[in-house]
């Protein structure tokens, strides 16, 4: 488990003016995207953020002002891609961690040569952080499972497996992109519950789903198990992630394999990838109520259960065509908090690997739907809507069953915590475009 060091400190100031007090990116953040100028054609390359601006981690590396494992990390980060610096594991990526927090610093000796290495974010555009080598979904919101199961199986919700087992399923990574991702309406086969044969056209249940992304770092060979008192050296860090779903065809199509043409059409990731060191202040104990069984030995240890769930805030937001066409800012849609999640991050590494299954730098788990126990902090349209049973009606006074053409989701996430400073994940947008003919 990470444990807090100087680089969280609240005192800690940095003399790039803008993160002191940033509300995102303060010095005791400094998350990871890969970036370049905007509308240019200059290569992508690793970046940090620190309050309104960018350390192009390309440059850094070049000046060579880090030692031993913090230099290596610096010249990972500053690649086109985040993998080879994920794979370095938790003890470069730690060292790479103090050796910025202290360049950044208010009185750094080294703010001179820094300076030419930042860019504003206004200037910049994102690309995919790393090459998501795998991507595998579960289902560790007991609230959201119980609320879908619930208009299926009124009388039986939750499947019996469900408190014993992290469910997952392996999605596809090809159709995974960053924020601003724009996606045609999914086509596929749908059957409504009195008709013989199936339509085939496009979705009309098109929804989104709240979650967290895990991204491996350190991988393991074929046949190799992450023993759980180690498997937060394997998390490189999270990201927000939006796993659009399309009910209607999920609903004739998950038996008895499970999702396919429903899930892996889009998923959107945020840019920023904030590392599982910079999370340590916002640590919560992992419980389970007396009534539930209690995880099984592979699943447990002492670490996980003193601290192993992590306290994100979490909002969804909607922007559609008509509220962007009147200049009018998004609807908040829900609230909820990571730390409702039946398992953590820690469990579903440790179940991934328990069977030898290879882990690779860059593999990307999803969480899930992140729902809470009340009525509007669900996740999902599914939910907020009882499937589609209940319109939504928004403030400019249109209405909402599932998601309409032109319809933008916006979803945040920020850590906030008494004695430490706020941190945040940045926002990932994905937009809904019209079926292709």
């Amino acid at each position: 488990m990470t444990l807090l060091n100087e680089t969280h400190d609240p005192a800690r100031k940095s003399w790039v003016d803008s993160a002191n007090g940033h509300d995102q990116f303060p010095i005791q953040n400094l998350p990871f995207s890969i970036f370049r100028e905007a509308n240019a054609q200059t290569q992508w390359r690793g970046g940090v953020a620190i309050g309104d601006f960018i350390l192009d981690m390309a440059k850094v590396a070049k000046l060579n002002m880090f030692d031993g494992a913090a230099q290596r990390g610096a010249q990972a980060a500053g690649e086109t891609s985040l993998n080879t610096l994920m794979g370095l594991g938790a003890t470069t990526n730690s060292a790479l961690r103090l050796a910025l927090s202290n360049a950044l610093s208010e009185g750094s000796a080294l703010q001179g040569a820094l300076e030419d290495c930042l860019i504003a974010h206004t200037d910049a555009e994102f690309n995919m952080p790393c090459q998501v080598t795998d991507y595998t979904d579960f289902y560790t919101s007991i609230h959201h499972a119980t609320a879908v199961g619930s208009l299926f199986r009124p009388d039986n919700p939750l499947l019996p497996n469900y408190k014993w087992v992290p469910i997952g399923y392996h999605g596809r990574s090809s159709s995974i992109d960053v924020s601003g991702q724009a996606f045609p309406r999914p086509i596929g086969q749908t059957k409504k519950p009195d008709a013989n044969t199936p339509d085939f056209g496009p979705c009309q249940r098109l929804d989104y789903e709240l979650e967290m992304g895990v991204f491996i770092g350190q991988g393991t060979r074929l046949g190799e198990r992450i023993n759980i008192t180690d498997a937060e050296q394997h998390i490189f860090g999270m990201c927000i992630l939006n796993d659009w779903s399309a009910r209607d065809i999920q609903a004739w199509e998950y038996q008895p394999l499970g999702p396919f043409l429903a899930k892996n059409f889009a998923s959107t990731i945020s840019p920023w990838i904030v590392t599982t060191e910079a999370l340590a202040p916002f640590r919560e104990a992992f419980t389970r109520p007396e009534s539930d069984p209690q995880p099984l030995e592979y699943l447990t240890s002492e670490a996980n259960t003193q601290a192993g769930n992590l306290d994100i805030e979490l909002s969804c937001l909607i922007q559609t065509e008509k509220m962007r066409q009147s200049n009018q800012a998004p609807q908040q849609l829900s609230q909820s908090n990571f730390k409702h999640s039946y398992w953590t991050p820690a469990q579903l590494v440790t179940h991934h690997s328990v069977n030898g299954c290879p882990m690779t730098p860059g593999d990307l788990l999803g969480s899930g739907t992140q729902s809470g126990p009340q009525a509007d902090e669900a996740g999902s349209l599914l939910e907020l809507t009882h499937g589609g049973k209940q319109s939504l009606t928004l403030e400019n006074g249109e209405s909402r069953k599932f998601l309409e053409d032109g319809d933008s989701i916006i979803m945040r996430a920020h850590c906030s915590r008494d004695g430490a400073v706020t941190i945040g994940f940045g926002e990932v947008i994905g937009t809904l475009l019209p079926a292709r003919p």
